[in-house]
């Protein structure tokens, strides 16, 4: 099995009590994969990547996002938390908000829209992209190397 550092078990360990027993050694496994596997981060990059890709219960790993009861408002509170408490933990906070457009079509898509399209329009052109409109946030944290956060 994998050996991780200190540091990083401690930071896996924390989660812990937002997942059955059950359900935390599988979300164990995919966050380590998720965590070292190179290009996109899916269940079957991570699985790959933790030589697990034959293994004959794969689905398994797939209902820890589909059907095992966590929170992930939850889990995204802990991180948040977790970063302002090593981040910036006596300094203001720099949030950042950006905005993106996942291009998906078809009638199982509840939550589609139209949206301007930022890309493609200009102040003269305006362009309209169908699809759903993701919001992420950001903490921005100088670092001492850097003359801007």
């Amino acid at each position: 099995m994998l050996t991780l550092p200190l540091e990083l078990t401690t930071l896996i360990v924390s989660f812990a009590h937002l997942f059955s027993n059950r359900v935390w050694s599988h979300a164990q496994v995919l966050l380590v994969g998720a965590i070292l596997a190179p290009g996109k981060r899916t269940v079957t990059s991570a699985l790959r990547v933790m030589g697990l890709s034959d293994d004959e219960h794969f689905q398994t790993y797939h209902r820890v996002l589909n059907r095992a009861v966590w929170s992930s408002l939850a889990a995204s509170r802990h991180l948040v938390g977790l970063l302002v408490q090593v981040f910036a933990p006596s300094g203001p906070l720099l949030i950042d908000i950006d905005d993106t457009i996942e291009r998906r079509r078809g009638p199982q898509i509840k939550a589609q829209g139209i949206y301007r399209d930022p890309v493609r329009s200009s102040h003269s052109h305006f362009v309209k992209a169908s699809g759903l409109r993701w919001l992420s946030m950001m903490l921005l944290v100088r670092v001492p190397w850097a003359e801007r956060a």
